[in-house]
């Protein structure tokens, strides 16, 4: 039997961390092996996740699947939406600029501050008592 190629890449965001491994196929689309929609019920995940494909025009060409773990929704599918990104780019490198244009190759590299010594949090301070 012959093996089919894929595209494997990583993508991450906050406490997520997507590996998206695509194969030319139908459009199936899978998240931890459900369909991204029953995962992510709310539309604006949906449109961040499928982001990628839509900008290149390649919506139905290939069959998705996704491993994801850690943090929540919001970055877990931003987290997709990246690893997508850079497996599009593997599959075909003259999708980069317009991929780069819309920012989906970027890692956003914001995280949660930790909390310093003597705070209630990472920057609030306690009250100051004055009477």
């Amino acid at each position: 039997m012959e093996r089919q190629a894929y595209f494997q890449e990583t993508g991450r965001r906050k406490e997520s961390i997507a590996e998206v491994r695509i194969v030319p196929g139908s459009g199936a689309f899978l998240v931890n092996g459900v369909p991204y929609e029953e995962r992510f019920t709310r539309f604006v995940h949906q449109v961040t996740i499928t982001k990628p494909l839509a900008v290149t025009g390649a919506i139905g060409k290939y069959d998705v699947s996704v491993k994801v773990l850690g943090g929540g929704l919001t970055g877990q599918s931003t987290a997709i939406s990246h690893g997508l990104a850079r497996a599009l780019v593997e599959a075909d490198e003259s999708l980069k600029p317009a991929l780069r244009k819309h920012g989906l190759l970027t890692r956003d590299s914001r995280i949660k501050e930790r909390k310093k010594v003597g705070l209630k949090g990472a920057r609030k301070s306690a009250q100051s008592p004055k009477r």
